[in-house]
């Protein structure tokens, strides 16, 4: 493995058309070759972000169905590796669906998916009421995979706010790179999102890469945007200049650096295990 490589992460304004959501990840894909990445992450829904409640149901597919399939041939033609987060897979009942993160190599195969295990039921202070659960089933298992880019901590969007997912990541599944490809809401993005994203690279020394949606995807539903690539310090490396606008970033995933942190600081050695916390528990 290099000791870089440079990995995108994108930010786009999904709808309800397939079409012409693949045509902007197309897109986007191309400018990622360009700039010499080898990894782009899209945000969830990336490839369908409904009307109304329901709409995803029409459209859900299984894997191997003809919109994957679309994608599979787009990382191969591109040479570049895909990490699509939050597409909609067919469930075990018309009912119901799996929002599952899908990563793709760069001969378009899929590698590796994760399905969302913490589902957004929320009513947002100033905003709407989402209740995912609704149609969504909730994913079980966790899910970390080696890559060329380090081995890759697979969540979705809402998963950021459990802490304990990305600690089993890091500390149980030896991840080094956590993906969170999202669509917060405006009131939850603006008071949360880049706070967040922080703490989880701080506390895992992780690199963080966050793909988001943005802006106005119909008149009942807005994405705040900002997507985000974060280092295992904590600092910001890649955003986009707009955060409403539709583009990449770019940074590089830096092996020595992740060794290093660690190094310097090693919490991975300091950390209380289970066993500890339950004869807490027990004791009080």
């Amino acid at each position: 493995m290099a000791n870089s490589v440079r990995i995108a992460a994108a930010q786009m304004t999904s709808i309800n058309d397939l079409s012409a959501n693949f045509a902007t990840c197309s897109r986007l894909v191309k400018e990622a070759a360009t700039a010499g990445a080898k990894l782009i992450c899209f945000p969830e829904n990336f490839s369908y972000v409904g009307a109304k409640s329901g709409d995803s149901l029409t459209i859900a597919e299984p894997l191997d169905g003809p919109i994957m399939k679309g994608y599979c041939s787009l990382a191969r033609e591109s040479n570049i590796w895909l990490s699509l987060g939050g597409f909609q897979e067919k469930g075990s009942d018309d009912s119901h669906l799996c929002n599952t993160h899908v990563l793709i190599d760069d001969v378009g195969n899929v590698r590796s998916t994760y399905r969302k295990m913490h589902l957004f039921d929320v009513d947002v202070p100033g905003g709407a009421v989402y209740k995912e659960s609704s149609f969504t089933e909730a994913g079980r298992d966790v899910v970390a995979v080696d890559s060329p880019f380090g081995r890759l901590g697979l969540t979705v969007c809402y998963d950021l706010r459990f802490p304990e997912l990305y600690q089993q990541l890091r500390f149980h599944h030896d991840a080094q790179v956590l993906l969170v490809p999202a669509a917060f809401t405006t009131v939850t993005g603006q008071a949360h999102w880049e706070v967040l994203l922080r703490a989880r690279a701080i506390e895992t020394q992780c690199y963080v890469i966050a793909a988001s949606q943005t802006g106005k995807h119909s008149a009942g539903r807005e994405s705040y945007g900002d997507t985000l690539i974060i280092d295992p310090w904590g600092t910001v490396i890649g955003r986009l200049p707009d955060r409403l606008s539709t583009g990449i970033t770019v940074a590089d995933i830096d092996f020595s650096m992740i060794e290093s942190v660690r190094s310097k600081m090693p919490i991975s050695q300091h950390r209380k295990p289970i066993e500890f916390w339950r004869r807490s528990y027990s004791c009080s």
